[in-house]
Parts: C-alpha cells; structure tokens; sequence
C-alpha cells in the first residue's frame, strides 16, 4: 500500500476539468473486477450518470493525487425536494424517511481508488476521501449504495466500519445490480 499521509485531497466542482481523470480511473478499476464488460459499468453510460450527477446543485467531489498521479475520486450532492432516490427501494420506508429538503441527505454517488492506493479494514485512501468529502457538508445524513456481492461483502463491511447501516435493497437502473442502500445518521461521527 502507498503511504496515504502524502495524499492531497482536492475538493472540486469543476466536472469538466477532471472529467477524464475520474472516467480513466473507472475504466481502470472496473476491469481490474471484471465489470467492464458490464453495460451499467459501459464508460458512456459511467459519463451519463456523472454528467447528470454534476448537473445538480451542490454536487462535489474531492480527488487524491499523489503527486501527479490520480489515485482516487469520491463524488455526491444532497438529494434535492422531490428526489427519486428513495423510489427504487424495495421495502416500503416510512414517508416522513424519503422526505427530501435539499439538506437533509447528502448520497455518495461514487468512490473508487486505484490499486495502489487501497488499504485495508477500513483504512487507506477511501477512507481519507470519504472523510474529506463529509467534512465540510451540511446536510444532516448520508446514503450510499454497494453491490453487497463484490468482494464477498466485504466493501460493504468497510461501510458499516465507517458508520453506515443496511436499510434495503434497490435496483435504480434495469441493468444495475440490486443495491444495499446503507445510511450513516448522523452525518459525521
């Protein structure tokens, strides 16, 4: 493992200066898992979700460099009044929990590193992008989904380690894999 201390986190909001960094570390660690040929993971469909994602206010994403090379993007906003979120879950949450104010719940939309930036039960430089991005939002949760069968679910473990909890399933694309949507409240711990 790379020394993560010598990291320096970047917060942005500018997609379009680091748009091919982030699609170059997709296409990078989705093969190394073999998800590339996965439509859901196809880079054009990858570039859709970010556009999109980068298109709602309050969007944001804190890339790690070390140096001059890329080692990891983590990226999300809060989910605006009206949000679709929710929709896909498969268990009926109570309405007053898929209530969305525009500050109430932050989604991590996406987080990859690079292999050589990759630690271990929790640590390394997920954990310190995860942290940056956190940090400095308002809102008063945050969501994230995970594929509970990559890694004989142990990513998802690592979200429970940081203080994220299993509240269901749910499949947000026809092609996606069915989520584990986790929950962290309250936002920071």
């Amino acid at each position: 493992m790379t020394d993560t201390g010598s990291l320096i986190l970047l917060r942005t909001r500018d997609v379009e200066k680091y748009r091919q960094l982030i699609l170059d570390i997709h296409v990078e660690v989705r093969t190394q898992f073999g998800l590339m040929k996965d439509s859901f993971n196809a880079v054009e469909r990858f570039d859709e979700r970010l556009t999109s994602y980068a298109s709602r206010d309050g969007w944001e994403a804190v890339i790690a460099l070390q140096g001059d090379e890329p080692a990891g993007y983590i990226f999300g906003g809060p989910l605006a009044v009206g949000s679709l979120w929710w929709s896909t879950m498969r268990q009926t949450p109570p309405d007053d929990f898929t209530r969305e104010t525009g500050t109430r719940t932050f989604a991590v939309q996406e987080v990859l590193v690079r292999k050589a930036f990759r630690g271990t039960a929790g640590a390394g430089a997920s954990r310190l992008l995860h942290e940056k991005l956190l940090a400095e939002r308002h809102e008063e949760r945050a969501t994230l989904l995970v594929d509970p069968t990559r890694s004989d679910g142990r990513l998802k473990a690592v979200y429970e380690s940081w203080g994220y909890r299993d509240i269901g399933e749910q499949q947000p694309f026809d092609d996606s894999p069915v989520f584990a949507t986790m929950l962290r409240d309250p936002l920071r711990q």
